[in-house]
Order: structure tokens, then sequence, then C-alpha cells
């Protein structure tokens, strides 16, 4: 019971002029460092030693040597110390406003890379601020939002209001529809009418959730298969399984190289067709410092990608 008592009087200032002493070199080095005298040094060090029962430093040479045990417990020192520094850090933040964490939904159109370079930023400008995560589709992007589980949405427009959400618009992801080059689609020399389109299998990306039930978005065919994510809708339709939409930067590689085709479709440019990516959250909880970052950064994103399109003959 003791040793119990003993080690829970175990302090920050011991442990740092332990960690002091060991960086140092000496204890009259640390007394420098840490603006004591050296006894003062050598009493902390020794209480600590005396608290928890090890030997710390071998002191029969010149300088004090750590002990074996000594090794093993200046990294659980340094972990201490360090874990103590950071929740003082996290928490002075958050007393200024920043976010405990940033919880984002993305819709599963908007450019991985592009979250990937955000997500990167992110992390080096707000180094103790969590950044998670979530890939969803249709309704089910905006479910999270409107559930309080994310403060941020990276989302697509849809055909629904939403009157508790703010968006504020970002750019635009191009969908082109295509189709593997053996599909009777794909053979077709001149513009597609609907009414043909509507005679093939369309791949339909399922929404997740029931905020869109009973409506169906894009969809040009009463024969459909539904698919729950969009890596399966692009396997299935570079094999032939059906036609369908996809974002341009995740096919375009596959249309240069001949495994998609670009379907003419009438009334429908051949360049694709734009749909809007906008960055949502709820009125009453507008987003904090981070968030702001998150949302700006996504914006020079979306004026540099137009930019360049626009110079692109």
């Amino acid at each position: 019971m003791n040793g119990v008592l003993m080690l829970d009087g175990v302090s920050l200032d011991q442990l740092r002029t332990f960690i002091a002493a060991v960086d140092e070199g000496s204890f009259s080095a640390a007394a420098r460092k840490l603006n004591r005298v050296q006894s003062a040094v050598s009493g902390w060090v020794g209480s600590l030693e005396g608290q928890i029962g090890v030997t710390l430093f071998d002191r029969t040479g010149r300088f004090p040597k750590l002990t074996a045990e000594g090794v093993l417990l200046l990294a659980d020192a340094r972990n201490i110390v360090s874990g103590v520094d950071t929740l003082k850090a996290r928490a002075k933040l958050m007393a200024s406003g920043l976010e405990a964490e940033l919880s984002v939904v993305v819709d599963v159109f908007f450019p991985t890379a592009v979250i990937a370079e955000a997500a990167k930023a992110f992390a080096s400008r707000f180094p103790l601020t969590p950044l998670r995560l979530f890939v969803e589709g249709l309704g089910a992007g905006y479910q999270p939002v409107l559930d309080g589980r994310c403060s941020l949405g990276i989302l697509a427009a849809l055909p629904v209001a939403f009157p508790s959400l703010v968006a504020e618009r970002l750019g635009e992801v191009t969908l082109v529809m295509v189709a593997a080059p053996n599909h009777p689609l794909a053979r077709v020399q001149q513009q597609i009418p609907k009414n043909l389109l509507a005679q093939h299998v369309q791949l339909v990306l399922t929404d997740r959730s029931e905020l869109m039930a009973g409506r169906d978005y894009g969809v040009l065919s009463p024969s459909t298969w539904r698919l729950a994510d969009l890596s399966t809708k692009y396997a299935f339709l570079k094999d032939g399984l059906g036609w369908g939409s996809m974002p341009l930067h995740m096919v375009a590689r596959d249309i240069s190289a001949g495994s998609l085709v670009v379907l003419d479709v009438d009334g429908m440019p051949r360049s694709g067709y734009p749909l809007a990516m906008s960055a949502v959250h709820t009125a009453a909880t507008p987003p904090g410092p981070a968030g702001r970052w998150f949302i700006d950064h996504l914006k020079a994103w979306a004026v540099n990608t137009a930019q360049s399109d626009a110079t692109t003959p």
C-alpha cells in the first residue's frame, strides 16, 4: 500500500529533472538548464529514486550514468511528460475556440487525391486536432451532417432541400457516361438516343440512407444494377456489365487507354456534365477555425482547377 502511495506522489518536476540530467549529461549541466542549484537537481533525482524504489543512475564514475533500469524508465518518463505537454497545448487551443476534432464526410465522387492533399496540409497546420474522414454517396453523405456525427460535409448537390443546412459552393466534378469498348452502346456510330440507353442495364450507385427513398437521381434506364460502392461500379463497367456515369478524374486514364469509352448521348456533351460540390454544415453549428481552414483550402483547389481548365486548349 505504501509503495502505491509513494508512486502516486511522483511529480512532473521530478520527471523533468530526471530527463534533463540524462539529456545534459550531468547534474550540474541539468541545474544550469533548469536554472536551479545542483543540490536541488540531485535532491529531485534522489527523491524520485526513493519513491519508485529503483536506482536510475550509477554515480560511481565522474558523471552519473544511467542504469539498465534507468534506460527503460527514461522512455516512460518522456512519454508522461510529452503527454502532459500535449494535453496542456490541446486544452489551450480548445479554450481559444479551436475544435476538439474535425469530422468530415466526403462525397464518393470528390477526388480522393485532393482530399489526401488537404488532409496532409491539415495535419501540418493543426497537429493537435484529430481529423476524422468518412466517404459516402448521395443522401448517405448528408445524413451524418444532419444527425451531428460529422461537423462538415464535402458533398454533391442533390435534388432535395435541407432547410437546416448551409452550403458553400466549392467547385465542380465532371461526370461522363461510359461503357466498356465491347458493350453494345460503345459500338453505336451516332449519337445515342435516351430510349436506346433504356434498353441496357445501367449501373447505379445505391443510396445507403433513406433520404432519397422513392426517388432516383440520374437513372435513365428501367433496368438497373444497384451497387453499394463506386469501386465496384468501376470494376463492373470495365468488365462490360453495364453502362453508367463516373467522375472523369477516375476514368480519364481508362478513356485514354481505350479500356472505357465515353458514350455520345443525345442531349449530353461528350466532355461530361458538371456536378456541383459544396461544403455543407448545419446553420446552428458553423465551422470553427479548423473547419474554416479546411473549406478555404478546398476553395483554393477549386479556383486553381478552374484556372487550369480555362488555359487548357
